[in-house]
């Protein structure tokens, strides 16, 4: 059956039993591409029913549908026109694992950060009316974005405008991991009125949604609803809220929504969804596979990864904690992610799961150091964004010790531009007083959190990648690792493998290079690099990061203010850090960021093509 939908105008054909019979076909479809590609599998098992009743009600064409976070957005994809394409996903030149505008008009918006689509979907919503353009609004933002406070700032500006918007709030009591906070518990408490929803249908019907009738009693039907949802925080906020209702029953939930979207008014509509579902091994364990790489569909055996930097920190960590009372860890909805899960079953009273509040987070971390802690706040890099102003305002101004562990720093892959940690040496560079440090190695990991807790005063940074180390396992202070007269070749964290492998390309053609590893990025250290462009006047910076505000440029202003005159530069980076969805491999080569091309840049610029 799925092979003949080759667009939602194929849905409408279908009845409910046809189209159960399709999502069991959809959660095949995902479970056998994702156990190649790789993906978000749980989410988007978990909403195949609801985006299919999306897509029965609204004409993604035109209509606006928001999805929050957008890693559940593969049905919709898969309705929309790139099936065919599946098969690609996540992979270099292929389709995106979040939602692209550029792939296709049914893709409303770029989404992959939590909490922001209410605000989004208001924005849509004034545009229309501003616009008198005719078009339907609807944002579905999973419970684990609600833990995010930028979804209340745009809910609490929705019911005030009165603009016709549907929220559909996807709850399947989990985030990556599961949820936590008041908002959960607020959830799980909500019920349905059978009696209240069923009398609100015949209602309308009788009457009809735009009669005098329907107007008139509408303060009737606001008491009604108050007695039954007392306590109801949406419904107090000022929205007119509907559930929870079975998301996986296609046609109760086509039916919420046609009501929802009918009542021309800010809605909330309640769908219980289950993560996972239709895949045993995912029902079990969502958090495993929330986000998983290829696996074995019949065994759900994940294929093995070896080491990387987040689980030597979670190791050491505990290690320090173990013997200084001080030292707490704070995560945002990441604690397997982060390599955090140890510290939280060894010391459950020093560590806190704050949800996806990355600002709260911060701002929580500030006010533990005020008072003599050691927070340790473990987050992604692109995560950590969010939380600038709170780097600025909570921390920076009173030089307070928080550590910040930032993980899935440089070239992620496979999530794209979304999630590409390539910002960080930038806007951190920012921040009066902080520190930023650069492991290259798993021991450079260890002795830096050390360094970074007990040796560094005020905000610090310890900024490492996704995945493991290179070939370079030293743990050295001394910042040049192979010395040389014709080119100095400078960089930091793991990219010094791309630079090594270089020095050797440059050895093999009869120049020597000098490569210089920086373990400290801000503030930056540029007297070591000075000297040796005294000798070589020529330089190679290589950064798996964005330009503006880069090692590099930092370097090429300081040789102007130090009057170092150099005969060649060449800075290699990540331009303007927009970079598309593929494998870490082939994303270093397309920027020149691997041993070969650095070796055939380092080539040029000493003067053999």
């Amino acid at each position: 059956m799925l092979e003949n939908i080759n667009s939602p105008a194929d849905l409408k054909a279908l009845s409910y039993s046809e189209l159960d019979t399709l999502c069991g076909e959809i959660r095949e479809f995902l479970i056998d591409t994702i156990s190649q590609t790789g993906g978000h599998l749980a989410s988007n098992l978990g909403t195949v029913e609801l985006s299919i009743a999306l897509n029965r009600v609204y004409d993604a064409s035109k209509d606006r549908i928001l999805f929050d976070v957008g890693h559940q957005c593969y049905t919709h994809k898969i309705l929309n026109g790139r099936r065919e394409e599946f098969h690609t996903l996540r992979q270099f030149g292929g389709i995106s694992g979040f939602p692209k505008p550029y792939e296709s008009e049914a893709d409303a918006f770029i989404a992959g950060h939590a909490s922001d689509s209410v605000s989004v979907a208001l924005g849509m919503a004034r545009a229309r009316t501003i616009l008198k353009q005719q078009y339907d609004v609807c944002a579905v933002i999973g419970d684990g974005a609600l833990t995010g406070g930028l979804a209340y700032e745009g809910i609490e500006n929705v019911s005030a405008s009165m603009e016709p918007i549907v929220i559909i709030l996807n709850d399947n009591a989990m985030s990556i991991n599961g949820n936590v906070g008041g908002m959960s518990s607020v959830l799980r408490r909500l019920r349905l009125s059978e009696g209240y929803y069923g009398f609100k249908k015949r209602y309308r019907a009788i009457v009809g949604i735009d009669s005098a009738v329907y107007r008139t009693g509408h303060r009737v039907k606001e008491e009604i609803k108050k007695r039954l949802f007392a306590g109801n925080m949406f419904s107090a906020l000022g929205l007119n809220y509907l559930g929870p209702i079975d998301g996986h029953n296609i046609r109760e939930l086509e039916g919420a929504i046609r009501l929802a979207k009918a009542m021309r008014s800010p809605v909330l509509l309640h769908v219980i969804t289950l993560k996972g579902k239709g895949y045993g091994f995912a029902e079990a364990h969502p958090d495993v596979y929330h986000g998983v790489g290829p696996f074995d569909k019949k065994t759900g055996r994940i294929r093995p990864t070896g080491k990387c930097f987040c689980d030597v920190m979670g190791e050491e960590l505990c290690e320090l904690a173990e013997k200084d009372l001080r030292i707490t860890a704070v995560t945002a909805a990441m604690s397997d992610g982060t390599g955090l899960f140890s510290f939280s079953q060894r010391f459950p009273k020093r560590f806190f799961d704050v949800g996806i509040a990355e600002e709260h987070a911060v701002s929580m971390a500030a006010g533990m150091a005020k008072q003599g802690l050691i927070p340790v706040f473990a987050v992604y890099s692109s995560f950590l964004q969010r939380a600038y102003d709170m780097l600025l305002h909570d921390v920076s101004l009173q030089n307070l010790h928080v550590v910040f562990c930032v993980d899935r720093a440089g070239i992620v892959g496979s999530d794209g531009e979304t999630h590409n940690g390539v910002f960080d040496v930038s806007y951190l560079s920012t921040v009066p007083g902080m520190t930023v440090l650069c492991p290259s190695s798993f021991a450079e990991m260890r002795r830096m959190l050390r360094t970074a807790i007990y040796e560094i005063e005020g905000p610090v940074a310890v900024r490492y990648p996704r995945g493991g180390e290179g070939d370079y396992h030293a743990d050295t202070r001394k910042a040049i690792l192979c010395e040389g007269n014709d080119l100095t070749i400078v960089s930091y964290g793991t990219m010094i493998n791309a630079a090594l492998s270089a020095a050797d390309v440059l050895a093999e053609n009869g120049f020597s290079g000098e490569v210089i590893k920086l373990d400290t990025v801000c503030p930056l250290q540029v007297d070591v690099i000075m000297e040796s462009l005294q000798k070589t006047h020529r330089l190679l910076v290589a950064e798996d990061v964005c330009r503006p505000g880069c090692v590099g440029e930092q370097l090429l202003s300081a040789c102007a203010s130090c009057g170092v005159v150099l005969k060649e530069a060449k800075l290699v980076n990540v331009g303007n850090g927009i970079l598309p969805h593929g494998s870490v491999p082939l994303l270093m080569e397309a920027c020149s960021l691997n041993g070969a091309a650095l070796g055939r840049i380092a080539l040029a610029l000493v003067g053999r093509s």
